[in-house]
């Protein structure tokens, strides 16, 4: 390796002797490095999960017959966070309605209100033209 740049191990930056496709100086260390970006990433999931978590209990506890009408201010006072949804249904009248998990939300954008469903079993049937 006269020629060549010290190879550092990934995670600590102490440097590799052996193989040269080696990215980490010993089993401790590999085995950190993939611990910590599984954990990174396993946090990422758990923020979006509590945040869909949440917006699914604000429609529920505002819609407990199956069809409500609120205004958007409302919920955004209750922390509803309009950046998040599951899922989405198209009506025939082509409303999108905004889904977190089975609790539906359609925007009125003229009178800022929100009208909020519940999953119905016909919106899983594929629409027709």
């Amino acid at each position: 390796m006269n020629n060549m740049e010290e190879r550092k191990c990934l995670h600590c930056g102490k440097p590799i002797e052996g193989r040269l496709d080696k990215k980490f100086c010993d089993h401790y260390c590999r085995n950190t490095f993939n611990n910590t970006s599984i954990r990174d990433s396993e946090k990422k999931i758990a923020q979006i999960n509590r945040i869909l978590r949440k917006n699914r209990t604000i429609l529920r506890q505002i819609n407990p017959q199956g069809k409500s009408t609120i205004r958007k201010d409302y919920l955004i006072l209750q922390g509803f966070n309009f950046n998040y949804i599951t899922h989405q249904y198209v009506a025939k009248n082509n409303n999108v309605y905004n889904f977190c998990y089975e609790y539906g939300y359609l925007v009125s954008e003229k009178d800022d209100k929100i009208i909020i469903v519940n999953w119905q079993g016909y919106m899983d049937t594929p629409q027709k033209d």
